[in-house]
């Protein structure tokens, strides 16, 4: 049972935040009740602080915690799972004031950053010092480092240089009691102690919240090479990513994107893609190694069945490629009155099973099902267009996504690449950790919090 906002804690935040950070007004709370979810419910909170320092993070949750109501922190709000959403009202705690780099050391190849800072902004000052910050969600330009932290991000590149796990060192984290502890090192190793800083990653503001980051850098690649190839059926694209990946050939960018998804987005931009199912690829690295992966690469696209392959020459060229691809959630949620997009994945080797059995579970359910994603490392957007003012044709999509998941599990999948579990999966989580993971993630979550006062409701089934 959770408490509203007594008006004693209600003042005493009032102080500790100054004019304009701190809100009531039913208007402002309504923005901060929802986030990029289709499938979660929403819900506004009682209030909205937007903190800038640690001192006012650790103060709210100090109270919140004796007073015994909810506190939901929340980045820019781009998670497709719900994770942001204060389902049990309480204040909502807004990080994307405290948005400063603090330290980029070109010595060491780190950075310190605060979680309000937007990821594309932070790629873009590393790269001007010749630096390399790899993880990049389809929602860069808008999603902050905290979100991405929280939430596990990982995005295209990730076939190579992987997801934001690895690339945080360290984190200044707030607990629930609103004390502060600091996890991880500057240093590459550190094994003192449990690994509390991969802990935290991926815990969706669950266990704590980070208030400073530590992550790691590489040198910027010197060459890039990027490529679009045609295939005449989905299953015959995803059968060249197998291949490639089967060739030993790891590109910085392997995107699947069936014909569905590729009209729609065809619709929305007029970017003179080809009507067919696309690969996307891009290799990185000197520039011998850059060409020569692109041309082993093309070689084997044509092999498989690629009715054409072009090349990127300009950047003009690559960014009009590239705004497609990140404009595909965009204009396939365009189709349909609402979309449920499921974020699965699966062995690289089994993407070609993944693709035919979600043509086959398409055609029996009548459902229009479209993919598009990170085929390079198996992690694949599954949308699945539906209509919730229709509860007939609304059920038989959850029936169709209880499918996908079991599809999934069934090639050695999980539920969820890098979105995350949220509110979207909570209820299907047992189906993948089991019974006894469920309760030592409850007994996790009882250590660090209690009194279950901070993001109540995510990633357990209540």
């Amino acid at each position: 049972m959770y408490l509203m906002i007594p008006n004693d804690a209600r003042k005493l935040l009032e102080r500790l935040y100054p004019s304009g950070a701190w809100t009531c007004q039913p208007e402002d709370l309504v923005a901060y009740g929802f986030d990029a979810a289709a499938a979660a419910p929403e819900h506004a909170p009682e209030a909205v602080g937007f903190p800038t320092t640690v001192d006012q993070v650790s103060a709210s949750m100090r109270l919140a915690n004796e007073y015994r109501f909810p506190v939901t922190p929340r980045g820019a709000g781009t998670g497709a799972v719900g994770a942001s959403v204060p389902i049990h009202g309480g204040m909502a705690l807004i990080l994307t004031r405290m948005n400063r780099i603090l330290e980029i050391d070109t010595n060491n190849l780190t950075a310190l950053v605060e979680p309000g800072l937007v990821t594309g902004k932070f790629q873009e000052e590393v790269e001007k010092l010749g630096l390399f910050y790899p993880p990049d969600p389809a929602s860069l330009h808008v999603s902050t480092l905290g979100g991405n932290v929280a939430m596990g991000s990982g995005g295209p590149r990730a076939v190579k240089y992987g997801v934001t796990r690895d690339y945080v060192l360290g984190m200044e984290v707030v607990l629930p009691d609103g004390s502060v502890i600091n996890t991880g090192a500057k240093t590459i190793k550190s094994v003192v102690g449990y690994d509390l800083t991969r802990l935290m990653v991926g815990s969706e503001g669950t266990l704590g919240i980070a208030t400073k980051i530590r992550l790691r850098l590489i040198p910027k690649p010197v060459a890039l090479r990027t490529a679009v190839a045609s295939f005449a059926q989905v299953s015959d694209a995803a059968r060249a990513v197998a291949a490639i990946i089967g060739a030993r050939i790891i590109p910085s960018v392997l995107e699947l994107m069936d014909r569905g998804s590729v009209r729609a987005v065809e619709k929305l931009l007029k970017t003179g893609l080809p009507d067919a199912s696309l690969l996307l690829i891009e290799t990185d690295g000197s520039e011998r190694q850059a060409t020569e992966e692109m041309a082993m690469i093309e070689t084997i696209l044509r092999e498989r069945g690629a009715e054409g392959v072009r090349t990127a020459s300009t950047l003009e060229d690559r960014a009009l490629l590239w705004k497609a691809r990140r404009s595909m959630s965009q204009a396939t949620s365009m189709l349909a009155p609402d979309k449920i997009n499921e974020d699965v994945a699966v062995p690289r080797s089994r993407i070609p099973d993944l693709v035919a059995r979600l043509e086959e579970l398409s055609e029996r359910s009548g459902v229009t099902i479209l993919s598009f994603g990170h085929a390079g490392d198996g992690n694949m957007h599954v949308n699945i267009l539906t209509d919730k003012s229709d509860p007939q044709r609304y059920t038989i999509a959850q029936e169709v996504v209880e499918e996908v998941f079991r599809i999934t599990l069934e090639l050695g999948g999980t539920l969820s690449g890098e979105h995350g579990i949220g509110l979207a999966k909570a209820k299907y989580i047992e189906s993948e950790i089991g019974e006894r993971g469920v309760e030592i993630t409850r007994a996790i979550k009882k250590l660090f919090d209690p009194n279950n006062i901070l993001n109540p409701g995510k990633i357990i089934p209540e």
